[in-house]
């Protein structure tokens, strides 16, 4: 069949009329090229879709509060620095007396800043926020309160229930036109959502449902926590950035218990922290499941000689150098530290990370210079509120 042919029968069947329907060609020249802006610094960026994806219990909820703290003070590395904007949550699973008002109080959060979306329909509250059938009221409300985030937790609440959630296609019918909404305001619509139960370490692969939600999306921070980590810490890293750099370094984070006053009295609730950079990723941390155990043994054993034979110390992109030549990869010599008995330093600010053998006659309390700058001038990607070298938060 020809295409003349093929083009005819396709226009011919199905038959659509639509007199309100029309195609309009808009040239490329009409449309002004601007620059990416950046909500985070390079890490979520302005008028996207952001995902926040990770296991339950992890902390994703409290880094919500922690993202929209900073941005109510002005205080999140972007373009938004120095500025206070506002923020709408659309929460489905938390109460806002007993843990989100609390969280974004120990967060320290301007709360005349931060707005509870509520559906009314005959001057009653009628239920949650529905997507996308309300995106044409949410414009609105972002335009008129200046709003710089909708936090979206979970993503999967606002979706219609006549949705099915793994289907590509359906999917698309509520990422696309949000997407479209964030484009036309400006602001960040940061979605949480959950990792699935089957193995593997891609990140964005795991996200339950649909895998629209990986492909629509322009970036998405992945979260897990760290069983090698001693201080119970978990991971955060870069799991997807259309718009920048992928190769951004994990960060580390605590949830840290907090008191708040209360019109009950003093109460207790979780309080995100970040603690600096980490060598793991949250892709490193997916993949120890998988990790072969005699394979990582094979890989401790080689780790540990190596460093032995540098003087017990060496500093990482030697030590993958020389793995590589030896048959391991990056991720495999990791995952080998703590069975190798290896510990990972950040040697200073701008340096890099040292790996060295846990012997006694290392200093146990030796540690290098402060992770992160708390007082950065211009702004640096990691927010006021990070600790210092004391543990101290700012």
């Amino acid at each position: 069949m020809t295409f003349e042919e093929t083009a005819a029968r396709t226009l011919a069947s199905p038959k659509v009329e639509d007199p309100g329907r029309r195609l309009v060609l808009v040239p490329a020249s009409s449309i002004t090229a601007r620059r990416v802006e950046w909500l985070w610094t390079d890490r979520i960026p302005l008028g996207e879709i952001t995902l926040t994806p990770g296991r339950g219990g992890i902390g994703k909820s409290t880094y919500h509060s922690w993202v929209v703290a900073a941005i109510t003070r002005g205080s999140l590395p972007g373009v938004h620095y120095g500025t206070p904007r506002a923020c709408i949550i659309a929460a489905a699973e938390d109460s806002w007396t007993r843990t989100i008002v609390p969280r974004l109080i120990a967060a320290g959060a301007d709360l005349g800043l931060v707005y509870r979306v509520d559906v009314v329909e005959a001057d009653s509250v009628a239920g949650r926020l529905i997507l996308p059938a309300d995106c044409p009221l949410l414009a609105k409300l972002i335009e008129a309160y200046d709003v710089a985030l909708v936090s979206l937790d979970p993503l999967m609440s606002v979706i219609h229930a006549s949705i099915d959630t793994h289907r590509n296609s359906e999917v698309r019918t509520v990422l696309e036109p949000l997407s479209r909404l964030a484009d036309a305001t400006g602001a960040v619509f940061l979605g949480n959502a959950h990792f699935n139960k089957s193995s593997g370490s891609d990140p964005l692969a795991l996200i339950t449902g649909s895998a629209a939600f990986g492909e629509v999306i322009r970036a998405a921070l992945g979260f897990a926590r760290d069983p090698e980590a001693e201080d119970g810490s978990y991971v955060v890293s870069q799991i997807k950035n259309n718009l920048g750099r992928l190769d951004l370094p994990s960060l580390r984070y605590v949830i840290e218990n907090a008191m708040v006053d209360t019109a009950d009295g003093p109460a207790g609730v979780g309080r995100f922290r970040l603690l600096g950079e980490s060598d793991r990723s949250v892709a490193d941390i997916l993949g120890d499941r998988d990790d072969d155990g005699e394979g990582r043994g094979e890989a401790a054993r080689w780790l540990s000689g190596y460093l032995a034979d540098n003087g017990g110390e060496a500093e990482a992109p030697d030590v993958y150098k020389a793995g590589a030549k030896n048959g391991f990869s990056r991720d495999q010599l990791k995952r080998a530290k703590k069975r190798a008995g290896v510990t990972s330093e950040k040697e200073g600010f701008d340096s890099g990370w040292m790996w060295r053998l846990d012997l006694q006659w290392r200093a146990k309390g030796a540690k290098g210079a402060a992770l992160v700058d708390v007082h950065p001038s211009p702004p640096s990607a990691l927010p006021s509120g990070v600790s210092d070298s004391d543990g101290r938060s700012s």
